[in-house]
């Protein structure tokens, strides 16, 4: 039997560099997943349900699809992608001065050849991020990029957002999106080796 085929149920191309570390460069099959939170539902439980959701919308047959999802928590709040430049700004001003936590969850779903569920993994990574005191101006200057917009509370630590940034807590690639540490753990439980794979759509 061949080894599975990896895919990657995620549009983010930070993900897709993060595997291309590992030698990895699965098909690309964003999913349709509403991300709605449940009522009462906390944020660990969010964005793992979400990774799964994610990871399972389209497996096929002797596949392996790792799903992922990552949000901003700042006190009991989630903050997810700004919906506007307005919003952006915002969740940046309640960042400012502020340690938030960011949770990065993933998962893997994987068929057998006769497309029952063989693989059903998931990991849950937490870092601890305190930004600096930010002026009005500068959040602006940074919103005008428009690097904040589909970002989860509203920055990304591997490019300009990384200067907001007074002190990280964890892996910087669980607020990049995917904690490369437990990928290869979960990713050697679903026998995918660390190699090269050319998508098959």
């Amino acid at each position: 039997m061949n080894d599975p085929r990896l895919v990657l149920a995620s549009a983010s191309p930070r993900r897709r560099e993060l595997l291309a570390e590992l030698g990895l460069h699965p098909e690309v099959r964003p999913p349709n997943v509403d991300e709605t939170p449940h009522a009462d539902e906390s944020p660990d439980a969010y964005v793992t349900r979400l990774a799964f959701e994610k990871a399972g919308a389209d497996v096929q047959a002797d596949e392996v699809s790792l799903g992922a999802d990552t949000v901003v928590v700042l006190g009991d709040t989630l903050l997810g992608k700004p919906g506007n430049p307005a919003e952006a700004a915002d969740m940046l001003a309640r960042l400012s001065g502020r340690t938030h936590r960011v949770l990065s969850a993933q998962a893997l779903v994987g068929r057998d050849h006769a497309g029952a569920i063989s693989t059903r993994a998931s990991a849950l990574s937490i870092a601890r991020i305190s930004f600096r005191t930010l002026g009005n101006a500068e959040i602006a200057g940074y919103v005008a990029t428009g690097e904040p917009m589909d970002k989860a509370g509203a920055y990304a630590i591997q490019d300009a957002g990384g200067v907001l940034i007074q002190r990280l807590e964890g892996r910087r690639d669980t607020v990049i999106g995917l904690d490369l540490s437990w990928t290869l753990r979960l990713l050697d439980g679903a026998g995918i080796e660390r190699r090269a794979e050319r998508p098959t759509r």
